[in-house]
């Protein structure tokens, strides 16, 4: 089945020191804990980013010192939100790709009922938009999915010329409002993608685990870990570093035969430029 892509989100939009004392969440915090995560093997980084008050945001200049930072340090591969959090503002959520040029960037590909209590806007406007500037900037979409309509959604894209082939695809189970983190599931959406896709997924919480044994066990082109989706190591064990998830990955995917992409192995699996 090859390598295994493997991708470290060190921070997300939700956890805070109150949920955790662990989650890195200014610049030089989490750009230390990606170097730490690039020498225990992870392929790629996806990057958030937190106001002076540690809440959720796009806030360009957060990002410009976390890519320096890093791209001084190693050759992970980057990979920028465009969401950030909720109800931020449509040019702030793609300043950071068209500025700083990761080799990927984040294309939420519909809107959801977040947390059951909010919305998680993603208007069609905006995608094509979004897909547009993507291309126009050699910056490759990973396309999240949070529920089955999503995938059609891309799919239309793709007919549009908003998307392009191959896709990628970041299958996101066990999202309050989205899709539940379950292998049934996980395979029935792993089958509906075009055949030259690329894949990976993540659980959130307790789906951690279950949809990484699943991903390495149906196939995925990658899986994706870290305190952005989970911020426990084992049921009441907090993890004391994203480093944790990244070792246990490499653990589980040996046992199956399965060695973690470099990042160069990565930017070649998925048609990256470099």
């Amino acid at each position: 089945m090859g390598k295994l892509v493997l991708t470290v989100a060190t921070t997300g939009a939700w956890p805070t020191k109150k949920e955790t004392p662990y989650v890195p969440l200014k610049p030089k915090e989490i750009a230390e804990e990606v170097y730490q995560c690039w020498k225990a093997g992870a392929s790629i980084a996806h990057i958030h980013v937190r106001d002076d008050e540690d809440k959720a945001s796009m806030k360009f200049e957060k990002f410009e010192e976390i890519v320096k930072l890093v791209r001084e340090r190693c050759d992970i591969v980057l990979n920028l939100t465009t969401s950030g959090g909720i109800g931020l503002m449509e040019e702030d959520r793609i300043k950071p790709f068209i500025e700083l040029r990761p080799e990927m960037a984040s294309f939420d590909a519909g809107t959801m009922n977040w947390m059951h209590s909010t919305v998680f806007e993603n208007n069609p406007m905006f995608l094509e938009r979004l897909g547009a500037k993507m291309q126009e900037c050699n910056v490759k979409p990973e396309i999240e999915v949070f529920d089955l309509g999503m995938i059609y959604n891309a799919l239309y894209y793709l007919k549009k010329g908003i998307l392009k082939a191959p896709l990628h695809f970041q299958f996101c189970m066990g999202c309050p409002g989205g899709v539940t983190a379950t292998e049934d599931n996980l395979l029935y959406m792993k089958n509906l993608i075009p055949k030259d896709a690329t894949w990976s997924t993540f659980g959130v919480g307790a789906g951690q685990i279950p949809m990484l044994f699943a991903a390495i066990a149906f196939g995925a082109t990658g899986v994706r870990v870290g305190m952005e989706d989970n911020v426990y190591y084992s049921k009441g064990v907090l993890a004391k570093s994203n480093v944790e998830f990244v070792e246990r990955v490499k653990r589980l995917a040996s046992e199956y035969g399965r060695e973690i992409a470099t990042p160069d192995e990565a930017r070649k699996i998925l048609g990256l430029r470099k």
